[in-house]
């Protein structure tokens, strides 16, 4: 069996929906074993303005599921109780499907990815970053995000990125979507901006906790949020 990811972005509107939302992360709805064959699940927030924000967008919710096989989260989105509570509340979703070509690190002592693709650099490739990010740098890391953030948003080929996070301000990562492998790795290597925050995180070791993680897009569901 080829493990198979999914991260699904909800959009609320209206008080009672966006409440329900709301209280729905305290409950962890979506968690390991809720459904066969899902091994390793995330309900996240999501950052204000163009995502990275340190006010968080009360809106939009975003759920990454890890699943062994690719029938089995096909099967989830389309028949499971809980899925359609959430997409019943909510005035819109979209399920991206990804396969992993790259992983290292760890989000809560574990490494929930296997790597079973090469990578194309001339193919659509998403990336998902998160860290823990020490108290003590917590100043300095946000110093970094807006100019960052703007980067990113100007950076050619970018189809898609956001802020999203389990605890506010501590526990952060970000998905982006790119066109190709070689404009998500010129952005990489070639931006000032996150070059910068790259040396700085090496320098000062400001993450307790970091995980890194690259993706080939395979198919996606519902709304769509980049270009086909």
């Amino acid at each position: 069996m080829q493990q198979i990811v999914t991260i699904t972005f909800f959009t609320f509107k209206g008080f009672k929906n966006t409440w329900w939302a709301f209280t729905q992360m305290g409950l962890r709805p979506f968690k390991t074993g809720v459904a066969r064959g899902l091994t390793f699940a995330k309900m996240l927030g999501t950052g204000g303005g163009n995502g990275f924000s340190i006010k968080p967008n009360f809106n939009r919710y975003a759920w990454l599921g890890v699943w062994d096989c690719e029938d089995d989260a096909r099967d989830f989105f389309k028949t499971h109780a809980l899925f359609q509570s959430f997409k019943a509340h909510s005035t819109g979703y979209s399920v991206i499907y990804l396969n992993p070509t790259a992983a290292h690190g760890r989000w809560d002592g574990v490494q929930p990815f296997k790597v079973s693709a090469s990578f194309d650099a001339s193919a659509r490739v998403a990336v998902l970053t998160r860290a823990r990010i020490k108290l003590n740098f917590l100043y300095r890391f946000w110093k970094y995000v807006p100019a960052t953030s703007a980067a990113v948003d100007a950076a050619e080929g970018r189809q898609y990125s956001i802020g999203i996070g389990q605890l506010p301000l501590i526990e952060q990562a970000t998905f982006s979507v790119w066109a190709s492998g070689k404009q998500m790795m010129d952005y990489a290597y070639k931006s000032r901006y996150h070059a910068e925050v790259v040396r700085k995180t090496r320098e000062l070791g400001w993450y307790s906790e970091e995980l890194f993680a690259r993706f080939s897009v395979l198919d996606t569901e519902g709304e769509r949020i980049f270009p086909s």
